[in-house]
């Protein structure tokens, strides 16, 4: 990635060293820890909990905080991963909030999530709350229209929204199965209602249902019938939620024409959060699964353009020095929230726990778990 003084993208693979002459510093360099016996204390925190403790770690989490992971993975993978370890009295999660959330609704009775920092949201999530959706269907009844309609939420969703989908008739989706949750979705109704992510949405029924742009139409939360007439209604396919992923849909089409110039033969690989105009210049478009697998099977010397998290993409150069990996943007792209999930965080909560102090358990409600795991089986039940 570049420096914000506009020096060239910074490359990471191929031997090159940020702090060697052959890179450019990355100003978006986390800093160390403060404390540099914070390592240590986290190995003999996770050490006296043994198998009682099950740490996960989401793939956008600093490295730092990874080192300790038991599991990486994507958000709905790790709830899946803490599910199959009922042995484990604690699940910490190195994530976010609706990430930790689904993790509760997954696991048994027993077991207690924490969250490190519950000052770890997710933007996206929090653009669709449960009053705004409930108001949105009561708005779709009024106008005849809810019997048509069938809600998607992807996983990057509050347990409310994953819930309100399962008492009205729809299912979750991750961003590797939003094809098979919509095909399944118009199986059943007329029209869907995706939440939160607009972007996801429409590449989505775009590029893989054959469905029209005009098709696709988005509901505006804050304005009176999401800012839309009836007739666009009417002809809608794709109702979409006025939401998006404050990291994503940085990404512009300009950044994609701008590295194509400056480093010939790359290859663009892009998650499907980001904006269409940015997918549709892209040369691969998929699930962060799909982009680390991908990479994996690249050819050595292969050039590499990615539009994700920068604690991934940096991780993703380390994995595979050869070959060249450049982040997509010039400017520095960390999710924010993620990043609240550091060493002091992971340190305070392990050794709480070792002490018998469960701090940040996140918990949700039984009605809120019953429903929303309704939503979340019916896309495990997805052919």
């Amino acid at each position: 990635m570049a420096t914000q003084t506009g020096l060239p993208l910074f490359v990471l693979g191929q031997g090159t060293d940020p702090h060697s002459e052959k890179g450019v510093d990355c100003p978006g360099e986390l800093p160390e820890a403060s404390d540099p016996g914070l390592v240590e204390r986290a190995r003999k925190a996770k050490a006296a909990l043994g198998d009682r403790l099950f740490v996960l770690g989401h793939h956008y989490q600093r490295d730092e905080v990874i080192q300790f992971a038991d599991v990486t993975g994507d958000s709905f993978k790790l709830a899946q991963q803490a599910a199959a370890r009922p042995e484990a009295e604690y699940i910490v999660f190195c994530g976010v909030h609706f990430m930790a959330e689904s993790a509760d609704i997954l696991t048994g009775d027993a077991q207690r999530v924490v969250l490190p920092d519950l000052a770890a949201g997710c933007s996206m999530a929090d653009m669709a709350t449960f009053d705004q959706v409930e108001d949105t269907w009561d708005a779709l009844a009024d106008a005849g229209l809810a019997e048509k309609v069938i809600p998607v939420t992807y996983m990057n969703s509050s347990a409310d929204i994953k819930a309100f989908c399962g008492r009205n008739g729809g299912v979750v989706c991750t961003s590797s199965n939003a094809r098979r949750a919509l095909d399944w979705a118009f199986e059943r109704g007329e029209k869907v209602l995706f939440l939160p992510d607009q972007h996801l949405g429409r590449n989505t029924a775009v590029l893989e249902m054959g469905i029209s742009l005009e098709e696709c139409v988005v509901w505006n939360p804050h304005r009176p019938n999401g800012g839309l007439t009836r007739e666009q209604l009417d002809g809608a396919k794709m109702i979409l939620w006025k939401g998006h992923c404050s990291v994503h849909g940085r990404f512009t089409a300009d950044a994609v024409d701008d590295v194509r110039r400056r480093i010939p033969g790359v290859n663009v690989l892009v998650h499907p959060e980001c904006r269409h105009e940015v997918v549709l210049k892209a040369d691969y478009v998929g699930s962060t699964e799909y982009i680390i697998k991908k990479l994996e099977a690249a050819p050595a010397g292969s050039k590499w353009a990615i539009g994700t998290e920068l604690n991934l993409v940096k991780r993703l150069g380390q994995m595979f020095p050869d070959k060249s990996v450049s982040f997509l943007d010039k400017t520095v792209c960390y999710c924010s929230t993620m990043n609240r999930i550091d060493l002091p965080h992971l340190v305070w909560a392990l050794e709480s726990l070792v002490l018998g102090e469960v701090v940040n358990q996140i918990t949700v409600d039984a009605d809120t778990t019953h429903w929303a795991k309704v939503a979340l089986d019916r896309m495990l039940s997805l052919p």
